[in-house]
């Protein structure tokens, strides 16, 4: 077992499946920035496991007999510890993906996707960044926006650049790939992102991009 450093990602595996826990957890320990410091059967485990040990991250399988993966989310979150939650589900929907974001998750992944992901969602969501796997982003995104009565569209206060930013932003690009297009660093990208987050008064990307799928300002591909 590795060391545990001041730099490992404390991770806490939740799911009442014994196979998917061992194997995830023999799959995450090979990589030096994992630390997997428990893993938990069910909901109230997970919830009792996460206060005694902090992790980093609850790896949270989001459908378990008794107290379920949402329901989790919200009781640990109710006790104001960093720990971060990653939902782990077979299928998702804009409503499920609007539960668990209300829950409190900062990371929505399918259970049958690639280790890479797994370990890119654990990563990203450790420096405070949200994750959804792409295909339930795009699901997710096009139910929450065709399910929305319509509405008069707001008026932004965007600059044509920041407009044009947020509709990369939408695209699924990332600040590199925006820097590329635009010819222009990406610590500016960095900067006009932080505006548009600050002026829409939103938190981040995920909310960002639902914005201007809502207000005509970006269209779903």
């Amino acid at each position: 077992m590795n060391t545990t450093t001041n730099e490992d990602i404390r991770i806490l595996i939740v799911d009442d499946h014994e196979i998917f826990r061992i194997g995830i957890q023999e799959a995450l320990s090979h990589f030096s920035d994992i630390q997997i410091v428990g893993a938990a059967v069910d909901g109230s485990d997970a919830v009792q496991q996460t206060l005694r040990l902090k992790p980093d991250i609850v790896l949270l399988n989001v459908t378990m007999p008794g107290m379920d993966g949402l329901q989790a989310t919200a009781e640990i979150r109710k006790h104001n510890i960093s720990s971060k939650i990653i939902l782990l589900t077979g299928v998702a929907t804009g409503k499920s993906v609007s539960a668990a974001i209300k829950a409190g998750a900062q990371g929505y992944v399918l259970n049958d996707t690639s280790l890479d992901e797994v370990l890119n969602a654990i990563r990203t969501v450790h420096k405070g960044e949200p994750y959804f796997s792409p295909s339930i982003a795009l699901k997710a995104l096009t139910e929450l926006v065709t399910s929305e009565e319509s509405a008069p569209v707001e008026t932004h206060p965007l600059t044509p650049r920041e407009v044009e930013i947020l509709r990369l932003v939408a695209e699924g690009r990332g600040n590199k790939g925006i820097a590329k297009e635009l010819i222009v660093s990406e610590a500016t990208v960095s900067t006009h992102m932080n505006n548009i987050l600050s002026k829409l008064h939103l938190s981040n990307r995920v909310q960002a991009t639902l914005y201007a799928l809502r207000n005509g300002l970006a269209k779903l591909s």
